[in-house]
């Protein structure tokens, strides 16, 4: 996971609360979610659970993703989940 840039979905729980970020590393990012460094939205909501992730080249690239995915309405994000993780299991669960 290297050189390479990620916007990532996180769930509550499946068709619960959802936050949309990006990072450079999604291990060291989703360590930090699951036990809660960053105060704010994903703490005080539970949020911690990899639904979707995709990587991107650039930087910039992924920030863009990002903030179109943000502007989606709910039911796109959810289809989006069901897409390519219709069990909404925990993508970083095997990660150390």
């Amino acid at each position: 996971m290297n050189n390479c840039y990620f916007v990532y979905i996180l769930a509550s729980k499946r068709n619960g609360t959802l936050y949309v970020g990006v990072a450079g590393n999604l291990e060291i990012r989703m360590r930090a979610h699951k036990n809660c460094l960053f105060d704010g939205f994903t703490k005080r909501y539970n949020v911690r659970q990899l639904v979707y992730y995709e990587k991107h080249a650039s930087i910039m690239e992924a920030i863009q993703r990002e903030k179109n995915i943000k502007k989606w309405n709910r039911r796109w994000k959810l289809r989006l989940i069901e897409e390519h993780n219709p069990g909404w299991n925990d993508l970083s669960a095997s990660w150390s």
